[in-house]
C-alpha cells in the first residue's frame, strides 16, 4: 500500500516551545502548517517529566507572541521584570564587589519582558495550536526522511504519512536531524559546564528583580517567579563545572538549601527549593549556515547558548519573526532561494555576533584569578554609570532597536 501524501504550506518538524510558536504564528499569518515532534505531547508542570525551567520573555518576544494570538493565554503564568540585576561577588568569601541595576523604566513604560515556566509555555502553545484552522499538531510523530528539490519538499513521517511542503522550518533541537541530513555542519564549543535549575522561595522579595551573580565557576541567576504559598519566589540557574554540578545535586534538601543560600550571597535571605533540581549540559554551537534548499533552521537546530542573559528563546522567536515577515512579504515565494538566502544573511550574523559576547560572558565568569574579578568589577561599573552605554547595552540584550517593544503592558 503506497504511503498516504499531504500538503501543507509549512511542515514545522519539532513541536518544542519554539516550533510549537512556529506554527501558531504562520498558522495566524494564514498559512497551512503541520507540527509534528516525536515525543509525547506536553507535559503539565506537575507531571514527572516536565520542563522544570523558565524562560525569560523579552519585548521584542512579546509582539512575535502577541501576533500569533498567544499573549493573552500566558500573561497570567508570568512574573514581570522590571529590573536586571548584575552582581560581582567574587571576594573573600563571597564578598559583593560590585553591584548594578539596569533598569526597564530607562527604556520606556513596562516591564522589560516575563518569566514563565516552560511547561506552561508549551502547554498553552499547544491549546492555542488545538483552535487555529489550517494547524495540524501531531505529537509522537517524527520526521524520518526528506527530499528537497527547487519547487517543493518531500517528507516522511514515521506514522508512513508523506508531506508535500513549500518551507520546512527545522525546529528539531540541538542534534536537529534535518540540520545533519542537509550536510550543514555546526561549531560547537563546550565549556565543561552544567546548569543546577530549580525553584526556591526566599523571605525578601525579589522586586520584579532578576539577579545575576558572578563568582569563579560560573554564574548563578535568580529570576522572579509569581509568589508560592505567600513566599516571593525565583528560579534558579546555577552554572558550575561539571563535577561540581553533579555533587550539589546529589546533596540531601538542607545541604542543598545552604548551598543556594551561600551562592547566592543571601541576597534575599535563606533559600529553600520548592521544586526538584535538574541538570543540563552548557554548550554553545552555530550551525553554518541557517537554510538549506526549501529548508529554514531555527532555534537550537540554529543555535545554542549559554543560559546567560535570558538570550537563547528570544533569540529563537527574533528566527521567527523574520521568517513570517519574509513570508508575509511575498506569500508566493515561500520557501524559495530568495526567502532563505534573505533569512541567511539578515540572522547569521547577528546570532554570531551575540554569541561571541555570551562566549566572553561565560568565560570572564569563569574566570577566578584576582586581576581578572577586578577588572571585571570595574567593567560592569563602567557599562553602568555611563547612561547612554548603559541603554545601548540593554537594547542589545534585548534584541531589539531603540523603542522597539516599549511600552508592552499585559
Amino acid at each position: 500500500m503506497s504511503a498516504r501524501r499531504e500538503r501543507t504550506d509549512i511542515l514545522v518538524s519539532g513541536g518544542g516551545i519554539a516550533g510549537l510558536a512556529a506554527a501558531a504564528a504562520f498558522g495566524s499569518a494564514g498559512f497551512g502548517v503541520l507540527c509534528v515532534d516525536p515525543a509525547p505531547p506536553p507535559a503539565g508542570a506537575a507531571e514527572a517529566g516536565a520542563d522544570l525551567r523558565t524562560t525569560v520573555l523579552f519585548r521584542p518576544s512579546l509582539a512575535v507572541l502577541r501576533a500569533a494570538g498567544l499573549w493573552d493565554r500566558l500573561a497570567p503564568h508570568g512574573a514581570p521584570l522590571a529590573a536586571m540585576a548584575i552582581v560581582d561577588a567574587s571576594g573573600p568569601g563571597g564578598a559583593v564587589l560590585a553591584r548594578r541595576d539596569f533598569r526597564a523604566a530607562d527604556l520606556g513604560p513596562g516591564p522589560f519582558g516575563w518569566n514563565l515556566p516552560n511547561a506552561v509555555l508549551r502547554r498553552e502553545l499547544a491549546a492555542r495550536l488545538a483552535v487555529l484552522p489550517g494547524v495540524r499538531f501531531r505529537p509522537g510523530v517524527a520526521t524520518t526522511r526528506l527530499l528537497t528539490r527547487s519547487g517543493e519538499a518531500l517528507a516522511t513521517l514515521s506514522d508512513g504519512t508523506g508531506v508535500r511542503a513549500r518551507l520546512v522550518v527545522a525546529a528539531d533541537g540541538r542534534a536537529s536531524p534535518i540540520r545533519r541530513a542537509l550536510g550543514i555542519g555546526a561549531r560547537t564549543i563546550r565549556y565543561g559546564q552544567r546548569a543546577l535549575v530549580l525553584a526556591v522561595s526566599h523571605p525578601l522579595p525579589h522586586a520584579g528583580t532578576s539577579t545575576e551573580i558572578h563568582r569563579a565557576g560560573g554564574p548563578f541567576t535568580l529570576v522572579p517567579l509569581p509568589d508560592r504559598d505567600g513566599r516571593p519566589a525565583s528560579a534558579v540557574v546555577w552554572m558550575m563545572p561539571d563535577r561540581d554540578a553533579r555533587a550539589v545535586a546529589a546533596l540531601a534538601p538542607a545541604a542543598l538549601a545552604a548551598a543556594l543560600t551561600e551562592r547566592s550571597a543571601a541576597l534575599f535571605g535563606p533559600l529553600v527549593p520548592i521544586s526538584p533540581a535538574a541538570l543540563w549540559p552548557i554548550i554553545a554551537r552555530l550551525a553554518d549556515r541557517m537554510a538549506g534548499e526549501r529548508v529554514a533552521l531555527m532555534a537550537e537546530a540554529a543555535h545554542v547558548v549559554p543560559p546567560i542573559g535570558a538570550q537563547g528563546l528570544n533569540m529563537s522567536l527574533a528566527d521567527l519573526a523574520l521568517l513570517c515577515d519574509l513570508a508575509a512579504a511575498d506569500p508566493a515565494g515561500l520557501g524559495s532561494a530568495a526567502m532563505l538566502d534573505a533569512y541567511h544573511r539578515r540572522r547569521w550574523l547577528e546570532i554570531a555576533a551575540r554569541m561571541a559576547a555570551i562566549d566572553l560572558l561565560n568565560r570572564a565568569a569563569i574566570a577566578g584569578a584576582p586581576p581578572l574579578t577586578a577588572l571585571r568589577a570595574r567593567a560592569l561599573a563602567l557599562l553602568h554609570d555611563l547612561p547612554p552605554l548603559r541603554r545601548a547595552l540593554m537594547r542589545a540584550a534585548l534584541g531589539g532597536r531603540e523603542g522597539e517593544g516599549e511600552g508592552e503592558r499585559t
